[in-house]
């Protein structure tokens, strides 16, 4: 195995390579990476047995084809620091070397043989997405999925195909967030997707006008651009009925400026603390004015034009869980929507997105 590569492409890589490979194992295969000389391309593929990568490098000359595992962090660390615009790779006698104008690396090749394989899409795909669509559909839902839970299902993302539509969902039992498109008619299909496979997905998939082909098994989901495949398995356990969880009764609506409501809910979250980690919401006739206290330090009054025509009313939210939406919205406008001060708040963006946020007691 030989070739030359453009450093940069690589060390990009190389980062997302990294954080795949499994870090905590005795196996020594899953800390590698495995890069696979081919005549046209430099397959870079890791995996830690529970999502795995297969990520294509273009900006490469392959003088002999051959492949080799190496461990990840090392290869990743040198290629980083590296000065080079093009670096040298070959494989001779399990020793990976490393060359750039002034520099020479030799690290020891792991076996090879070792490498568990990485799943690549096989057959036909269950259908296609836009890359830029999935995306923001994943940019809309992970960010609302369980951080440690007990109740595993819900540290994943429900993906819940029926007939011409795909939904994602996800929720860590306070909040709940979902976001819905059309895809062509197929069988429907119901899977529970880790966080981190989407996480990497979002890394991977270039911004670009092209298509992700996606396939669900009964234990993975596969996604396949032009560049770059991944895969994950699903996790297991039962996922909350969330259609149960959306209000359809509310009978109060705003709309407001989604980077003024940001700004404010940051501001106000200054003043917040564990006692008193609430940001309290007074809606008036065309306005909101947020409010926050903690104790010993001070408050918060902050206020921003809405367009709001109900009558005076209050309600209470964790500011983190504001934020968090607010940051992924995507568009300049987005409407609150709200009944009681005891219960759900629903966040709409048209008819793709909505994001319920449980209230918090401010007495």
């Amino acid at each position: 195995m030989k070739f030359s590569v453009n450093r940069a492409e690589f060390a990009d890589a190389l980062g997302v390579a990294t954080g795949v490979a499994a870090s905590r194992t005795t196996k020594q295969s899953l800390r590698g990476v495995l890069l696979d000389a081919q005549s046209d391309y430099l397959l870079v593929a890791a995996t830690d047995l529970e999502v795995g990568l297969r990520l294509h490098i273009t900006q490469v000359q392959v003088d002999a084809t051959g492949r080799c595992l190496v461990a990840a962090d090392k290869i990743a660390q040198i290629v980083r620091e590296s000065n080079d615009e093009i670096l040298q790779i070959e494989l001779k006698d399990q020793t990976v070397h490393l060359k750039g104008h002034d520099s020479h690396f030799q690290i020891f090749a792991l076996d090879a043989e070792d490498f568990p394989p990485v799943p690549r899409l096989e057959g036909d795909p269950d259908f296609e997405l836009e890359i830029d669509t999935l995306r923001r559909m994943t940019e809309w839902t992970v960010f609302a999925a369980a951080k440690e839970n007990t109740r595993y299902a819900i540290n994943g993302i429900l993906w819940d195909r029926k007939g011409e539509q795909l939904t994602l969902v996800a929720t860590d039992g306070r909040r709940l967030s979902k976001s819905m498109h059309a895809v062509s008619a197929g069988e429907d299909r119901w899977a529970i997707v880790p966080a981190k496979g989407m996480q990497l997905f979002m890394r991977v998939m270039p911004d670009a006008d092209e298509k992700v082909a996606i396939k669900i098994t009964s234990n993975q989901v596969l996604l396949q651009s032009p560049r770059a495949t991944v895969s994950s398995v699903l996790l297991e356990g039962h996922f909350p009925k969330y259609e149960e969880v959306i209000p359809d009764d509310l009978d109060k609506s705003a709309m407001m400026d989604t980077h003024e409501m940001l700004s404010a809910v940051r501001r106000a979250a200054l003043l917040t603390n564990e006692e008193s980690k609430g940001v309290r919401l007074a809606f008036s006739k065309g306005s909101l004015q947020l409010t926050s206290r903690a104790p010993e330090q001070g408050e918060a009054v902050i206020s921003l034009p809405i367009r709001y025509d109900g009558g005076s009313f209050e309600i209470g939210f964790n500011p983190a869980f504001l934020t968090d939406v607010l940051k992924v919205i995507g568009e300049d406008e987005v409407e609150f929507a709200f009944k009681e001060s005891n219960r759900p708040g629903v966040f709409r963006q048209g008819d793709d997105f909505l994001y319920v946020v449980m209230p918090v007691s401010l007495s």
